[in-house]
């Protein structure tokens, strides 16, 4: 009979981490396999601040006791929930630190095959190593949904790259380089370049680019507060309402859902980066690309204004900072029969309330899951509902199935 876990996690970024943290809080027996904060560490910009508030990057664990302020009054760095904005090597130091308290049992491997089997999964990772799991969940980070425009993606490799590509900028010092797209990546990313001595400008389509307010010098007032209520991933009722009820969201229409998923929230950086971005940073504002080649070791691009005006714009190296589009099947791991089998809407699994998609015994969570249950699951605010949830449910069908089993078990003993 083949020994199998209870739960293996695929991923070790702020979801992975704190399903393993609640999952070892209930007793339930899983393994989760990855690079911890991989995603963080690799594929974001050194230098980067978050957009997320303090209050709002917090990783789970099931009494709450280690959130990011925590982490920061024991390694005395300064912190507040609003006004100081959390630099990326803070918040991988304390994934990183979070990991060895509520994860220990983290393995560095990279899962590269999961294939149905009787009784559940069998999981094979990238030292040949094979593992058999009941259940499977997929918590992999953004950085496998990369989305580079079609009218770019043609262009050869080292003449376009998706902003993830770049962890340490200094290699591109002196550079012509130009950025595309004006939201938080695309300005994030344009003000570092600039800082490290590369030639940048950014290309928006746009004719404005906007940044979050910065938090004024007093409480705002009850009645700001009820108007525009704060929330984990921005300030609004209707994002408190996606916050704090992603069990509901997941009841409305389908197709406002995608919407929504796709539209909430416009374009914008956090309110840190302006005064680095504006006056700094040249930015070609309304103009859309039409045409790119490639034209003596560089790019040519052919640019269309709103207004109807046409522009060529040359530069060495594009740098795509146009997000990331979930597709299952970016994921390598996911063989093609077992895909098929995975029902999905615009490539995006379609899950139950639990999480699970339509092949029993494999959830997943993160931005594979904000269409079912909206735009928090984009953000790491959304690891506490997403770890609460999926253990709650992961270890009460745990308890059921090994009841079942023990219940035929005595029957078949009966009967003999």
């Amino acid at each position: 009979m083949v020994d199998r876990e209870q739960v293996v996690i695929v991923g070790a970024g702020p979801y992975g981490l704190s399903i393993a943290a609640h999952l070892n809080g209930l007793g339930v027996r899983c393994r989760i396999f990855g690079t911890p904060m991989q995603t963080w560490r690799e594929h974001m910009p050194k230098g980067m601040l978050l957009k997320s508030d303090g209050f709002a990057s917090n990783l789970s664990d099931p009494n709450s006791a280690f959130t990011l302020k925590h982490f920061c009054e024991q390694q005395g760095i300064a912190y507040d929930h609003t006004r100081i904005p959390v630099s990326l090597d803070v918040f991988i130091s304390y994934g990183i630190e979070f990991q060895k308290r509520f994860a220990a049992q983290l393995e560095d491997r990279q899962v590269v095959e999961i294939q149905p089997e009787a009784g559940g999964y069998q999981i094979k990772l990238d030292n040949n190593d094979v593992v058999h799991s009941q259940k499977v969940v997929v918590a992999v980070g953004i950085s496998h949904f990369k989305y580079v425009p079609p009218i770019l993606s043609q262009l050869p490799a080292s003449l376009v790259s998706h902003s993830s590509t770049f962890h340490d900028l200094e290699p591109l010092r002196g550079k012509n380089v130009s950025v595309v797209g004006a939201g938080a990546s695309g300005l994030d990313l344009s003000a570092l370049l600039h800082e490290s001595g590369v030639n940048v400008t950014l290309l928006s389509r746009h004719p404005e680019v906007h940044f979050h307010d910065a938090p004024g010098p007093k409480p705002r007032s009850l009645w700001s507060q009820m108007r525009h209520p704060a929330s984990g991933i921005g300030p609004g009722l209707r994002s408190r309402f996606y916050t704090d009820a992603p069990l509901l969201f997941r009841h409305l229409p389908q197709s406002l859902r995608i919407k929504i998923v796709k539209t909430h929230l416009r374009p914008a950086a956090g309110w840190p980066m302006k005064d680095r971005v504006l006056g700094r940073v040249p930015i070609l504002r309304g103009y859309s690309i039409t045409g790119a080649e490639a034209q003596n070791g560089g790019v040519r691009l052919a640019l269309a204004g709103q207004d109807g005006s046409q522009k060529e714009h040359l530069t060495e190296l594009v740098i795509t900072a146009t997000g990331y589009k979930v597709d299952l099947r970016r994921l390598a791991f996911l063989p093609g029969e077992l895909l098929a089998q995975i029902r999905s809407v615009e490539n995006s699994p379609v899950l139950s309330s639990d999480f699970q998609s339509s092949v029993p015994g494999l959830y997943f969570v993160g931005v594979a899951a904000a269409n079912s249950f909206g735009p928090v699951l984009r953000f790491a605010f959304g690891a506490d509902f997403a770890a609460r949830h999926i253990s709650k449910e992961l270890a009460k069908s745990l308890s059921l199935k090994t009841s079942s089993l023990s219940n035929s078990s005595r029957l078949a003993i009966g009967r003999s």
